[in-house]
């Protein structure tokens, strides 16, 4: 049967007076059934499901883009300033991870379902800028004497860190290409699936942070046992993570969505533990000046917190499209 005689004749029953374009509309708006816990943006007309689909996961994109970048500002600035600034290109992560924050709060306040070109500019200088310093990471490594070897690893330029600022790029870009999506068709990245591509992306850039993480805190022997907490949460967030990626179907992944969000608690207390950590230092606090930049990088840990979020964007994607 025709679904607009079907909605005039329950509209007649019902008494009500507004036409069936506009019935159809406010109750498709209205609906709230879900479908295991998903969104359901399916009962949307498609042309406005995907504009307010492709804006919510845009600026939830933004929003860990810019959690990465503050994470890289004050982690790298602690860290050059350590080293005095000695080299001038030194400051470049530090004028591109405030670029990059600038950007994402500008895209998180941004409701607009499309691509910004300064947005994508700063984006994309700050994903080169993450491959250049890596780069530099790694040949201050292997110039020192005894080249790649553990002690160089430990205690010269850490190679993971730039990556932090490669990532912040990366997921702004990837917001920019699910805002500038057609209003008639799913969000696409590089003309793939944007949900399953971002799973993948985060994934990996889950994975590269356990390494680094796992890095140092086997330097520091995992003396205390929480220590044990980044490289063993946020690996499962990563493998579930690449599941999803793999898995085409629109079904609900609460089990995904709550480790996830365990993931970015873990940042939020990395925070906290590493400033007990620099508390146990000669002369604790009152000591801050040295404390602050031989102790654990107060910083570092909200990186998992950003690519956490940039995990449940992708759920979002996965769970409303059916991608």
């Amino acid at each position: 049967m025709n679904p607009t005689a079907v909605i005039s004749r329950r509209r007649e029953h019902a008494g009500d007076t507004k036409s069936p374009s506009t019935w159809r509309r406010s109750a498709l708006r209205r609906a709230p059934v879900t479908k295991r816990g998903a969104h359901q943006w399916t009962r949307a007309p498609r042309n406005e499901r995907s504009d307010e689909l492709a804006a919510q996961v845009g600026r939830r994109l933004n929003g860990a883009s810019g959690t990465l970048a503050a994470s890289v500002l004050f982690d790298s600035g602690i860290e050059h300033y350590v080293g005095a600034f000695h080299n001038p290109a030194m400051i470049t992560p530090l004028i591109t991870a405030a670029a990059s924050l600038a950007a994402s709060l500008h895209g998180v306040a941004d409701r607009r379902p499309a691509a910004h070109r300064f947005r994508d500019t700063v984006y994309a200088a700050a994903a080169l800028a993450g491959c250049a310093g890596t780069a530099f990471h790694l040949y201050n490594i292997t110039k020192r004497p005894g080249g790649l070897c553990w002690q160089n690893l430990f205690y010269a330029a850490p190679v993971g860190a730039p990556m932090a600022m490669l990532l912040s790029g990366s997921l702004g870009f990837l917001a920019e290409r699910v805002r500038d999506t057609d209003a008639h068709e799913d969000p696409k990245i590089l003309g793939l699936p944007a949900g399953r591509t971002l799973a993948a992306a985060t994934s990996a850039g889950i994975a590269g942070t356990v390494g680094e993480a796992a890095l140092l805190h086997f330097r520091g022997a995992f003396q205390n046992p929480l220590m044990l907490a980044p490289v063993t949460i946020p690996p499962v967030a990563a493998a579930l993570l690449g599941r999803a990626s793999l898995d085409s179907s629109d079904r609900a992944r609460p089990f995904t969505r709550w480790w996830l969000r365990l993931t970015a608690a873990l940042g939020f207390l990395g925070v906290g533990l590493h400033v007990f950590g620099v508390h146990r230092q000669m002369g604790g606090w009152r000591n801050w000046r040295q404390n602050v930049m031989s102790g654990p990088p107060i910083p570092a840990p909200p990186s998992f917190t950003g690519l956490a979020i940039a995990g449940l964007a992708a759920l979002t994607l996965l769970e409303s499209r059916g991608e």
